[in-house]
C-alpha cells in the first residue's frame, strides 16, 4: 500500500494495488462510520488497472494514516467473526447431523 503523505497528515490518498471495488467499498463504509473521517471517497483508475484510489480526509483529531488502519482492523474483526460463526453453525450442523455410512 501506497501513501501520498506522511503519517501526520489529516487528509491522504492511498493507491492500494492487486484489489478491486470489494475491499475499497468494505473500507469506505467502516471509514465513513468513524466519527473522526470528514470524508472518504474511492476509485479505480481503470476498469483494466487492478488499483484503488481511497481518499481520506480526518477532523484532524487522528491522521488518515492512522484512520485507515483502525478501519482495516475494523474489517479483520468482522471477517474473523464472521469465520467463527460460520465454523460454530458448520460444527452444530454436522453434530445433529450425524453422517450414516
Amino acid at each position: 500500500m501506497a501513501q501520498d503523505a506522511s503519517p501526520d497528515f489529516f487528509g491522504a490518498t492511498f493507491a492500494i494495488e492487486d484489489e478491486d471495488h470489494t475491499l475499497a467499498n468494505t473500507l469506505r463504509f467502516f471509514l465513513n462510520k468513524n466519527p473522526r473521517v470528514y470524508f472518504v471517497g474511492y476509485s479505480m483508475p481503470h476498469p483494466t488497472e487492478e488499483i484503488v484510489n481511497i481518499r481520506v480526509q480526518t477532523t484532524g483529531e487522528v491522521s488518515a494514516h492512522q484512520a485507515l488502519r483502525d478501519a482495516c482492523e475494523d474489517v479483520k474483526d468482522v471477517a474473523q467473526h464472521i469465520a467463527s460463526t460460520f465454523q460454530n453453525a458448520v460444527a452444530e450442523f454436522r453434530a445433529q447431523n450425524p453422517v450414516t455410512k
